[in-house]
């Protein structure tokens, strides 16, 4: 079964699946290692590790190999930021392909003008809504596999409304899309009226201190919620524990205690220190075998 033939079965399942943004091979294992099903490639993660705000400055190639990068890192289905597809519905066709072929599981494809921006920022553009439904059905035509998931993010809630939000993203589902994803509504009572407005599965995008309240995830599942991703998790807390052990090595001029002991050899383990091992001597062992049998 594939990793795209897994996540849909997970979204046949009741309730709703939380999926933690990882933005390297790291955060994606230890993701996997606290038991979530799933893992959430963060655009805006993936820009921060090239040295970019989440401004549309990171290409289409940078953003699939990252991808593939942590598709290939953890047994769990990744989904991930396809920003606006990169360009037109040639663009898209592409985008599509050189994600399926990555070994993720689905996309999000967005209705900013380009270059795009984070969703939870001010002043954003959004591109004409059939512009945007093009290049929906030009990404759910021409993936390889039915099962490649594609979601229609659209953030037309903080330029034309609630309505014309509810309005695309069922169009999108319409034109296509697997899932819809309305971006950064901004009261409790938006937030649980999107799922119940929305003709097929809809995502939540989870981003403290972001433009959407604070919410319970259970609380969200009860709404209706098939998917939730909390993609600044982990980047956010790694840069308040980076800054604070930086801070400690140059007061203190020692080695700062880490947040939790791990040996060198534990460390290495979290990354398939034990797998890599196994395989320095199997292939002699078997040789060796071969010729103690013939002997």
């Amino acid at each position: 079964m594939t990793q795209a033939a897994r996540f849909r079965e997970l979204m046949r399942r009741d309730g709703m699946v939380v999926a933690p943004g990882a933005y390297d091979c790291i955060t994606a294992r230890l993701i996997e290692r606290a038991g979530f099903e799933t893992v959430y490639m963060t655009g805006a993660g993936t820009a921060a590790t090239l040295g970019y705000p989440d401004f549309g400055i990171v290409t289409m190639s940078e953003m699939v190999a990252n991808a593939g990068r942590i598709a290939a890192a953890v047994g769990l289905p990744v989904i991930a930021d396809a920003d606006t597809g990169y360009g037109n519905e040639l663009n898209l066709v592409r985008t599509v392909r050189e994600y399926e072929t990555a070994g993720v599981a689905g996309i999000h494809i967005e209705d900013q003008g380009f270059p795009k921006k984070c969703g939870h920022l001010d002043d954003k553009e959004i591109v004409p809504r059939e512009d945007w439904l093009a290049k929906i059905r030009a990404a759910a035509q021409s993936r390889r596999s039915p099962d490649f998931m594609i979601i229609a993010r659209t953030d037309s809630r903080a330029v034309a409304g609630f309505d014309e939000a509810i309005a695309r993203a069922n169009a999108a589902i319409a034109a296509g899309a697997d899932m819809a994803f309305v971006e950064a509504p901004q009261t409790v009572e938006e937030v649980a009226a999107v799922p119940r407005l929305v003709n097929g599965p809809c995502l939540l995008n989870v981003v403290r201190g972001g433009k959407t309240p604070d919410l319970d995830l259970r609380e969200a599942e009860s709404m209706g919620y098939k998917l939730a991703i909390v993609p600044g998790l982990l980047i956010k807390n790694v840069v308040g524990i980076c800054e604070k052990m930086l801070d400690e090595l140059r007061t203190t001029h020692r080695h700062p205690a880490p947040v939790r002991e791990m040996s060198v050899r534990e460390t290495f383990q979290l990354w398939g220190a034990d797998e890599w091992d196994a395989l320095r001597t199997r292939f002699r062992d078997a040789a060796d075998s071969r010729r103690e049998a013939a002997e």
